[in-house]
């Protein structure tokens, strides 16, 4: 009879044993692979194209500068031929982005191949992925110059602002692509040793000049993207002090200013855009959390004086992006209906929390945006290189 009872008691206890933790890096690459390698073969398709292969009359800059112009800025109905005015969160179609656009191909071209890598170890996409890493920072006839004087101009007002420092999040995904790699033999150092020149001369020139300098000052999500390029670049450059920088400003600077009590972000609720700045704002936090996160200073589990921390950041957001009808706001003035997609910090604080949740909706979600803003604000699509 007592066996009878201790077997029983077995049975009932593990009826009630939670599923095992799911091995969410496994089971990703798993869900990824078919678009991956789509992806890869795509990419194995591409001829490079730099900032050397299109320009604008209206930039002040040369042949091999980054140029831009302001998205929500328009020719003033008063004043037709005058300086441009602003309409918070309404994109200008007319306004020149090739610049931005030959960026972001050069961040699928780079982060579809190195995914692919990652899968397959085949060199073949190293190899390919060489030719586009030479044509933007190494070759002298078409590489771009490491600054971003002339980005997110306004017709009539400035020949470049520091809010396109912003338009540089897509270099991400190619520094971390080349940390990958750099595992593979036909990597040769001097091709990483001078990538790993240019994108230290970009980091320098991000922390003394006048744009760069206004744009970590800045209180809101260019900020957290300011710190989250500084934290990737120098990551592939192993600067330390740099990185050791940038969790103390993210735990001193940016948590605690931008981040309220219960886990939301006020500057970006007073958008016209609150829902898509709030995912964008917590992704770049994600982020930071992510590349610099050690064993010693773990930022996922950092908290600020008021309880802050990335967690009660995920927990404010997240039946929101699970159910976007529950959002208490007014929908944004555009792009309403293509946010969320697979959001990076579903599936990084999915991993870090253990949160199976979160890493379901992500799985759902669209992992192949098409919409143009949607991708604007979305530097991490390849999150296999990051795993």
């Amino acid at each position: 009879m007592k066996t009878v009872k201790l077997l029983l008691f077995f049975l009932i206890a593990t009826s009630f044993t939670a599923a095992p933790v799911i091995d969410i890096k496994k089971d990703a690459a798993a869900l990824l692979k078919e678009q991956v390698m789509k992806e890869a073969r795509w990419a194995l398709q591409q001829a490079p194209v730099t900032v050397t292969a299109e320009s604008s009359p209206r930039s002040s800059g040369g042949k091999h500068d980054f140029f831009s112009e302001a998205d929500y800025f328009w020719p003033d109905p008063k004043n037709p031929e005058g300086p441009y005015v602003e309409r918070d969160g309404l994109t200008n179609p007319d306004n020149f982005v090739a610049h931005r656009k030959a960026m972001i191909r050069l961040s699928n071209v780079i982060g579809a191949l190195a995914s692919a890598y990652v899968l397959t170890g085949d060199e073949k996409y190293v190899k390919h992925a060489i030719l586009h890493l030479e044509a933007w920072f190494l070759n002298p006839e078409t590489l771009m110059n490491p600054n971003l004087w002339y980005a997110q101009a306004i017709k009539g007002k400035h020949q470049g602002r520091n809010y396109g420092i912003i338009d540089t999040i897509h270099l991400m995904e190619v520094a971390q692509g080349v940390l990958v790699f750099e595992r593979s033999g036909i990597f040769k150092k001097n091709i990483a040793d001078g990538i790993k020149k240019w994108f230290f001369a970009y980091t320098v020139w991000l922390n003394t000049s006048k744009p760069g300098l206004q744009e970590k000052a800045i209180k809101n999500n260019h900020s957290s993207c300011w710190a989250m390029q500084v934290a990737s670049f120098a990551k592939l450059c192993n600067d330390q002090p740099m990185l050791d920088s940038m969790r103390l400003r993210y735990k001193n600077v940016l948590l605690p200013a931008q981040m309220a009590a219960d886990g939301s972000f006020p500057l970006e609720l007073a958008r016209t855009k609150p829902y898509g700045y709030s995912i964008f704002n917590l992704d770049a936090m994600v982020m930071l959390c992510q590349i610099l996160s050690t064993p010693e200073d773990n930022l996922w589990t950092y908290q600020a004086k008021e309880g802050q921390s990335i967690q009660t950041g995920i927990d404010y957001l997240f039946p929101f992006v699970r159910d976007k009808q529950k959002w208490p706001l007014k929908p944004d003035v555009m792009y309403w209906k293509d946010w969320p997609v697979a959001q990076p910090f579903l599936l990084f604080g999915a991993k870090a929390f253990k949160k199976e949740s979160w890493y379901q909706t992500w799985a759902r979600l669209d992992h192949h945006p098409q919409v143009e803003e949607v991708i604007r604000n979305l530097p991490i699509r390849h999150p296999l290189i990051w795993l």
